[in-house]
């Protein structure tokens, strides 16, 4: 079970401030649960663990089965929410020298989240010579990114298997429309829905991130068990509500001059959780000039480049911390007769108990510099407890954007450096824009 310790933080807070934040984020509990706020036809994510369809969790292993004997590699076509969710939970899962998967389920790859040629090129190459499928995630199918990905990626594939490429393409698209659902219906691609109700950032619990994750070789049952605990957990109106708890604090802490909140973790295993955290927060709540602003490091390596600045910078950030309590090795330091690194005092000690006093150390340190901390223990990184921070942070992330009085899950900003693209780029309806953008260039 997820953990939440808030004494490092509260200390910052004014009473008053406090027992405001405390009262709007029950009122926002309210207005989620209720579905009475902005965006309300999104909310299918909500009850989302606890009424799974075994039909669907039994198509997405069916598939992971196949391609584990078929293919080599795997690559994973989306952007956004559309692959966050999937690329976070197989870095967390796997090991950091086995691909991205476990050693023998195939190498979990992703593209279309970029447009940079040397990556497309490189996993081109890459590609040449493997036996790989693709999962392709797009509610149209029309998203710049992915497209062009889909359009390469697809015709190596077509060139190496022909009319059999089509058992090698998975669509997880729209249930009637857009031009990836007419492309699957034409080829002939088996196909997963991505649920209407469900916004991408939500998205990793429905076949978006299951099918990936599956493909990776882990245990997605497992996940929605956890996510499933952890629903019932936020479901609660009460003081143990963890998602309550954090949105209520947060909040308060940004309405006393914390603008900026650091996701930290010690475990370079969640570098990418902090990725689909920075997304989830960043394009729910910065809107009509609100917003906390989502960053995050990875300690201790970071303490060496960000260190600084956290201790002794503006005093306008906060820290959540995500701490790890059961690795998953065992690493002992020996004694050595010449103690030359002086590292003998640490003799007999594990690496993981080291680390966890570098994480207090740390707290401490910022703490005591002006930098509240937040902290979240988790038991170990497995399916289970990935499944509980990923249901607790989207709980939290609805209450705190109803707090802060936006729409959590709209994103009308995403929109402004599309128009600009298609103008300079010149795709069709957007004559008129392109003559006006090229006046200010």
């Amino acid at each position: 079970m997820v953990s939440l310790d808030l004494n490092a933080a509260l200390g910052f807070i004014d009473d008053d401030v406090y027992k405001k934040a405390r009262e709007d984020a029950f009122k926002a509990f309210d207005v989620l649960h209720d579905a009475k706020g902005a965006g309300n036809d999104f909310l299918g994510w909500l009850d989302l663990p606890s009424r799974v369809d075994e039909k669907l969790i039994d198509r997405i292993e069916a598939v992971a089965r196949r391609w584990k004997t078929e293919v080599e590699a795997i690559v994973v076509i989306g952007i956004g929410g559309s692959y966050l969710g999937a690329k976070c939970a197989v870095e967390a899962l796997s090991s950091a020298f086995h691909a991205h998967a476990k050693g023998e389920f195939p190498h979990i790859l992703f593209a279309g989240h970029n447009i940079c040629e040397d990556y497309m090129g490189e996993l081109l190459d890459y590609l040449s010579d493997k036996e790989f499928a693709l999962v392709v995630v797009s509610k149209s199918g029309t998203t710049t990114e992915p497209a062009i990905a889909f359009r390469l990626l697809r015709d190596l594939l077509e060139k190496k298997r022909g009319i059999k490429s089509s058992e090698r393409i998975v669509a997880v698209t729209d249930a009637e429309k857009g031009a990836l659902r007419n492309l699957s219906e034409e080829k002939g691609y088996e196909t997963f829905v991505v649920p209407d109700n469900v916004g991408g950032r939500y998205s990793v619990l429905t076949p978006v991130g299951l099918l990936p994750i599956a493909l990776g070789g882990f245990d997605i049952r497992n996940l929605l068990k956890g996510a499933a605990g952890m629903e019932k957990s936020c479901a609660m109106r009460d003081n143990a509500n963890p998602a309550l708890h954090y949105a209520a604090v947060r909040n308060a802490l940004y309405r006393s001059g914390k603008k900026i909140e650091i996701l930290v973790n010690y475990n370079p295993r969640l570098r990418y959780f902090s990725e689909w955290w920075k997304q989830l927060y960043g394009e729910s709540e910065g809107k009509d000039g609100k917003g906390i602003f989502p960053a995050s490091v990875t300690f201790t390596t970071d303490l060496h480049s960000m260190g600084q600045y956290i201790q002794e910078g503006e005093r306008i950030l906060f820290e959540t911390n995500i701490l790890v309590e059961n690795s998953a090795k065992e690493i002992v330091l020996k004694a050595e007769r010449n103690d030359g690194d002086g590292l003998n005092y640490l003799a007999g000690k594990r690496m993981g108990w080291i680390n966890s006093m570098a994480q207090l150390g740390t707290m401490l340190a910022h703490g005591e510099g002006g930098v509240p901390n937040i902290l979240f223990k988790i038991e170990r990184i497995d399916e289970y407890n990935l499944g509980e921070l990923f249901y607790l942070f989207e709980a939290a992330c609805g209450i705190s954007g109803y707090m802060l009085g936006v729409n959590p899950f709209d994103q009308p900003g995403v929109e402004a450096y599309k128009r600009n693209m298609f103008a300079l780029l010149g795709k069709p309806g957007y004559e008129k824009a392109s003559e006006e953008i090229k006046k200010r260039i």
